[in-house]
């Protein structure tokens, strides 16, 4: 990796925090990532990976793990920790649900995550293409099992959560982001106790589905204030928490207040796991979708053994 530390610095620029060493990652380079990349691009599919500047994205490409965002990449929020472009959409691709799942099957996953843009311009707010997405899926890779990670259909979410639930997904996933307390600056066009109601929905209309959230860390937010989102998650029966190091995009987002230590991570882990979460995942360069096949593996058969006790 080049180090710039020494580089003349432009004093009219906002200064980003330096990484520290354990967050810091490899310039995506193997012939696994080329190969993925490659497939995105011919299929037209967009991924957040890409998007979002996932520091995983070298590793997680390599062994033809991607996340593909459907319904554009045009978001129309803007959250301030966010790297997805913001403005007026596309139209919706009547293609884009077969590719996916084109992609899928040759690609041979065992397990595909699928996550979209904010799409408020929409009369259901996308919950439609989702629904068609996992209907491809189960069409042309059936082995495969579908993670999705849903947007929270501000004034539509009922219906849309109820369709998709029926659709089947495996895992159910909606990211409470960060602490309430942080949500006017961080996440401004959202609401926590919304978003944490379309979890409580999920589960009312099955509760064999898995649910998962997650939170990033770094961002402001007080131990006490990580531990109630914990016990919030867990009164809506949350499954499987996700907490992360949050990465400033661009100097024009959210900086970062703090580089937790992985040692940091460990013990809020600790603690969710005692709060009763079947899995927990936990570490600096932790992400929604970073082992969800892994994940998804132990979380069932954790679920399993509960069961048989």
């Amino acid at each position: 990796m080049n180090d710039l530390s020494s580089a003349p610095q432009d004093p009219s620029r906002p200064q980003r925090n330096r990484k520290p060493d354990w967050i810091r990652v490899k310039a995506p380079v193997s012939k696994g990532y080329q190969a993925t990349r490659k497939l995105m691009r011919d299929l037209g599919l967009n991924t957040v990976c890409e998007e979002a500047a996932c520091p995983n994205i070298g590793e997680c490409w390599t062994k033809k793990h991607a996340t593909v965002m459907i319904l554009g990449d045009v978001c129309t929020r803007a959250c301030a920790f966010c790297n997805v472009k913001t403005g007026m959409p596309r139209a919706v691709d009547p293609l884009e649900p077969e590719h996916v799942a084109v992609a899928a099957a040759e690609m041979g996953l065992e397990h595909i995550v699928i996550t979209s843009v904010d799409r408020d311009d929409l009369p259901d707010g996308g919950a439609g293409q989702f629904v068609k997405v996992i209907e491809a899926l189960r069409r042309a890779a059936p082995n495969t099992t579908i993670e999705i990670l849903t947007p929270d259909f501000r004034g539509k979410m009922r219906a849309a959560v109820e369709a998709i639930v029926a659709a089947g997904p495996d895992v159910y996933n909606h990211n409470l982001e960060t602490v309430p307390r942080l949500y006017p600056t961080i996440r401004p066009g959202a609401r926590y106790y919304a978003s944490l109601r379309l979890l409580e929905e999920v589960k009312a209309h099955d509760p064999m589905v898995f649910t998962k959230s997650g939170i990033m860390l770094g961002l402001g937010e007080q131990r006490l204030e990580v531990h109630q989102v914990m016990d919030d998650m867990r009164s809506a029966d949350v499954d499987f928490i996700t907490m992360g190091q949050y990465l400033q995009p661009t100097p024009k987002h959210a900086k970062v207040e703090e580089f937790v230590t992985p040692q940091g991570f460990s013990a809020y882990g600790a603690i969710a796991r005692a709060k009763g979460f079947l899995q927990v995942a936990s570490s600096p360069l932790t992400r929604s979708s970073y082992h969800a096949g892994e994940d998804f593996a132990q979380m069932r058969a954790a679920r399993q053994s509960r069961l048989e006790r």
